[in-house]
């Protein structure tokens, strides 16, 4: 099922319910799609469940160093955002941060640190995207509401 397709079902049925009403559904159902974002951010997956593409090799990576999993950082709250109207709902970042998200989401050329002049290309991974489960849990939300 597509986004397209989920919306033009369910749109006519949400015109019914009042604004108030829209306005928490929608919040609710931004707080479900932050929390499945942040999961599979953590699993390293796009929405189609595919794995992120590795990182690339360190050249002058320090002994001993540990590195954390990527966008450990980038998944938290704080720098995940939710806007929530009678009009629908966004999942995105912050702006501090979303040109770091833009690069790696869409597989641009960014420098590699702000203290080099040195540029790299960074595969596509999508961190932001819905899959199958998240279009079923908005369905699923919105036909609940409707029931109410």
């Amino acid at each position: 099922m597509t986004i397209a397709r989920l919306e033009s079902e369910l749109s006519g049925l949400l015109h019914k319910v009042e604004p108030a009403a829209r306005r928490a559904l929608a919040r609710d159902i931004g707080r479900a799609l932050r929390q499945s974002q942040q999961k599979r951010i953590a699993a390293q997956q796009n929405p189609d469940g595919s794995g992120y593409a590795p990182r690339r090799p360190q050249y002058r990576e320090q002994k001993g160093h540990i590195r954390r999993q990527m966008f450990a950082k980038l998944r938290a709250a704080r720098w995940l955002k939710i806007e929530a109207n009678a009009g629908g709902v966004e999942v995105g970042f912050i702006r501090q941060v979303e040109r770091i998200a833009r690069v790696h989401q869409y597989g641009l050329r960014d420098r590699i640190s702000r203290h080099t002049h040195r540029e790299a290309q960074y595969p596509a991974r999508e961190l932001l995207g819905l899959s199958e489960q998240d279009l079923e849990m908005i369905r699923a939300k919105v036909l609940d509401q409707l029931a109410k």
